[in-house]
């Protein structure tokens, strides 16, 4: 199956971003997670159609109202196999 990793830069913590991704991706059927990094930016690594996946790569240019998105950086990614989407909460991060 597909796979795609995406890191978003801007004013993207603090603003919904990681649960709206959550809803975007389970709305089109997509597996995987999201989490916040310690520099500010948001990873995503999603597994599924690739329609589905181009539709999320796309949303995420955007993301949520309150978000300010300056960049996208997508790349091809190994299939981990999640059987849904979450949101990965790291220790001590946001």
């Amino acid at each position: 199956m597909p796979a795609l990793t995406l890191r978003i830069t801007g004013k993207v913590q603090g603003v919904f971003y990681r649960a709206r991704t959550q809803e975007q991706a389970l709305t089109l059927g997509l597996c995987g997670w999201v989490k916040n990094l310690p520099d500010g930016s948001v990873e995503i690594h999603a597994e599924g159609e690739e329609a589905a996946l181009q539709e999320l790569d796309q949303w995420c240019r955007k993301g949520p109202p309150s978000a300010e998105v300056k960049s996208v950086i997508a790349s091809r990614a190994v299939e981990e196999d999640f059987p849904t989407f979450e949101i990965i909460q790291e220790p001590g991060g946001a």
